[in-house]
């Protein structure tokens, strides 16, 4: 037999919203905690994000702000996105409380490993990006600068690329998650993704320039990653039956017990 969902399926709308409603409160105060906290060591935090950077500036260049009030407010910014960041474990902890109530038992075996891989991938795709990709960016981008130009970069639009940076990465290394989601669920199989793979190759590339500055190499960067992940979710979608076969091999089970 079908496992049913929990009653609190049947609560009324208006008892959906507010539940809704005091969910997002209780991820709103959780960030702004978190910010207050990471407002106080703002400049530190900026400090550890430019290390990349820094590191890697010629000798006779170093970071500016052409903004008036960029010394104050880019810091504050970072803070505010490592708070979003920090705080991405509670948020879809409440996401997940949200909707549990709505699945079946064995659709909630499946789906806490992989919020919890998700969660995991997120924070490696950001460390991926700040160990690897930064590094490697700003080392390569002051050697192309034009003869007679100075490369110094703007604090501020080294937080705007670090941030995307770091946003893009976290989302590529979700790949495994969606393609197990893809196959587990059968809206896809192993084998019709691995008849796509050199459409997927281009789409990975596509997200690549969308979403990382216009340069080739950290384009090649972050397509090279999601399709490398995209193999091993093929992998681990063989370990794991499709969701109709788990409930064709139920009906067949209670069909012999009949």
């Amino acid at each position: 037999m079908k496992d049913k969902p929990s009653p609190d399926t049947d609560m009324p709308l208006v008892s959906h919203l507010m539940e809704l409603r005091d969910r997002l409160l209780r991820c709103v105060i959780v960030v702004g905690l978190v910010f207050l906290v990471l407002a106080i060591f703002a400049n530190k935090l900026y400090e550890l994000l430019s290390i990349p950077l820094s590191s890697n500036l010629p000798a006779d260049s170093q970071q500016i702000a052409i903004g008036v009030i960029s010394p104050f407010l880019a810091p504050l910014k970072l803070a505010f996105v490592a708070s979003v960041f920090i705080a991405i474990p509670v948020i879809l902890h409440q996401a997940w409380g949200f909707v549990s109530p709505g699945l079946y038992a064995k659709e909630k075996r499946f789906a806490f490993p992989l919020l919890f891989s998700s969660v995991f991938l997120f924070y490696a795709g950001i460390a991926f990006a700040y160990f690897v990709i930064l590094p490697i960016l700003f080392k390569f981008l002051p050697s192309i600068a034009p003869a007679g130009v100075t490369y110094m970069p703007d604090i501020s639009s080294y937080l705007d690329v670090s941030i995307k940076l770091f946003f893009a990465f976290g989302l590529a290394f979700q790949v495994p998650i969606v393609t197990l989601l893809l196959i587990w669920s059968g809206i896809s199989s192993v084998e019709s993704l691995s008849q796509k793979r050199p459409y997927i190759v281009v789409g990975a590339f596509v997200f690549g320039m969308l979403l990382t500055p216009p340069d080739v190499i950290s384009q090649t960067l972050l397509a090279l990653p999601m399709w490398i992940l995209f193999e091993i979710g093929l992998i681990f979608g063989k370990m794991f039956p499709a969701q109709k076969e788990l409930e064709s091999n139920e009906d067949h089970q209670d069909e012999n017990h009949a």
